[in-house]
């Protein structure tokens, strides 16, 4: 039996450089296949996600391919059925014709360790691809040109260790239309089942679940605002939406395809992680976090946060607060944190106070090129949507209209392009109440009064308001989605409609 590590001589037959054969089982394959082909329902009981990739046979492979294809459509899949399909494959020929198939189902010995020869089919590849990885970085560390980079070396075997850890077993990369397009239908069909808005994780809010379809797997989304616009606590809603709608769906019971919440890894660079923890205890105590630091809250108070504290204590919502990472370490720590408790959700906050390669370093701009690049490989490679918060450039506060703009984003237009979606959040009010004229006294003249007056009935106009400016958008349309802000706990939601104010009822 030809399992793993068997020797095999060079090309040349000498022998004297034995080298040791990629680890396979092909008579666990063959069992297997012919397992599936007597009872088509073993696909159904194999426990782990097996592909035609990771069968050593190639003639395996295509036969296997073949079955999930006839199975897909509710066919009974036997030698017989099989047969059409593989009347001029050069590689079954090789193996004995289209007898071979029949061959298959002879043992039906095969049926009663189906689940084992699965698990050694899959492990048996993990292991090639382990192999692959190993050759590659030993090929790659014996470089010592000049344009050697071990740091960047060390990422890319990092990032194929991942891969390998995550199941990709030897997979070309490649996918067909017909998965494709498979993957396609299932992501609209969860987008029907939600009630024809949602297709990605929660951000919590109706209104921008409704615009924006959510947030969507391998997307980078750039949420930016200038300081004081409340981008991260938006941030921090929508991670905290997320994580508490995984919550309800796990207790619910909610099969882990149809959910529209994450676990989240939420990696603050400027804030620590008990200050985001107290925002979050804020919004949902009802209490302030200025309060709360300061201990100015009464006993129902307390008795509300220890509430929320207890009801909190399992939230999925991992914080890194390690300030001053690079690219290379915040996408090492993500793949762990994917890898040990399946994260569906990263959070970035802020893009800019992230480091490059050091490379790079002499030139901001291009710093920051490779920083968003990074991160959009990152939200690909282990299939999350990244939400990084952005500053913005003060040319906002040199206009009349302080509305954010695509050339507002700072330091880069890398940004732009490699975002799949750019938000950007606005508060009117925060520059109107910037604008207060001097508070009126009894002497002074009417001119003061109404300054003063009609500075306050526009800022009643605004108060409490936000905007949320879909600026682009490579799923759907772009343009404003309103919100309600209430400053004292920092927690944005959605804002009632107008044809439930109190005068649509007169």
């Amino acid at each position: 039996m030809a399992t793993a590590f068997d020797l095999e001589t060079d090309s040349d037959g000498s022998g004297t450089d034995a080298v040791q054969q990629l680890p396979r089982n092909i008579e666990a394959e063959a069992a297997f296949l012919g397992a599936l082909l007597i009872d088509n329902r073993v696909a159904e009981d194999v426990p782990i996600k097996l592909k035609p990739e990771h069968f050593f046979e190639p003639t395996h492979a295509r036969i296997y391919e073949q079955i999930l294809k006839l199975l897909d459509r509710n066919m009974v899949v036997t030698p017989v059925t099989l047969k059409p399909y593989f009347e001029g494959d050069e590689g079954l020929k090789e193996l004995g014709g289209l007898g071979y198939l029949a061959k298959l189902t002879g043992d039906g010995a095969g049926l009663i360790g189906a689940r084992d020869f699965a698990s050694q089919i899959y492990d048996l590849a993990l292991l090639r691809a382990l192999v692959q990885v190993g050759r590659s970085l030993v090929d790659d560390a014996m470089d010592t040109s000049e344009a050697v980079d071990p740091k960047g070396q060390i990422e890319n075997a990092e990032s194929a260790l991942y891969s390998v850890a995550e199941g990709d077993g030897d997979s070309s990369g490649a996918m067909s239309f017909g998965t494709a397009t498979t993957e396609a239908v299932k992501i609209a069909e969860k987008a029907f089942n939600s009630g024809g808005h949602l297709s990605g994780v929660t951000t919590g809010l109706s209104s921008v679940n409704e615009k924006i379809g959510g947030m969507h797997n391998s997307d980078l989304m750039i949420l930016a605002g200038r300081p004081g616009m409340g981008k991260t606590s938006l941030a921090t809603n929508f991670a905290f939406n997320a994580a508490s709608r995984w919550q309800r769906e796990e207790l619910d019971g909610i099969e882990p395809a149809k959910r529209v919440g994450a676990k989240v890894a939420f990696f603050s660079l400027e804030m620590s992680a008990d200050q985001l923890a107290t925002r979050i205890l804020a919004s949902e105590s009802g209490i302030s976090s200025e309060a709360l630091r300061m201990g100015k809250i009464s006993r129902e108070d307390f008795h509300n946060l220890s509430r929320a504290s207890q009801e909190l204590q399992d939230l999925p919502l991992f914080i890194d607060d390690t300030p001053a990472l690079t690219i290379a370490a915040l996408r090492t720590r993500a793949r762990r944190l994917k890898r040990r408790h399946d994260i569906g959700l990263i959070v970035v906050d802020y893009l800019q106070l992230l480091q490059g390669s050091g490379k790079a370093n002499d030139n901001r701009v291009n710093e920051i090129s490779e920083i968003s690049r990074g991160l959009k490989t990152l939200a690909k490679e282990l299939q999350v949507p990244v939400l990084a918060l952005s500053q913005l450039s003060r040319a906002v506060e040199q206009r009349e209209d302080k509305t954010p703009q695509l050339s507002d984003l700072r330091e880069s237009g890398s940004i732009e392009q490699d975002a799949d979606m750019v938000l950007f959040v606005y508060r009117e009010d925060y520059y109107v109440a910037s604008k207060e004229p001097k508070t009126p006294n009894d002497g002074d003249d009417a001119k003061i009064h109404d300054a003063h007056a009609q500075w306050a009935m526009e800022m009643e106009r605004v108060f409490g308001l936000a905007e949320l400016v879909v600026a682009k958008s490579r799923h759907g349309s772009t343009g404003k989605v309103k919100m309600k802000f209430e400053a004292k706990v920092t927690r944005f939601s959605d804002l009632a409609s107008d044809a439930y104010a109190p005068e649509a009822y007169e």
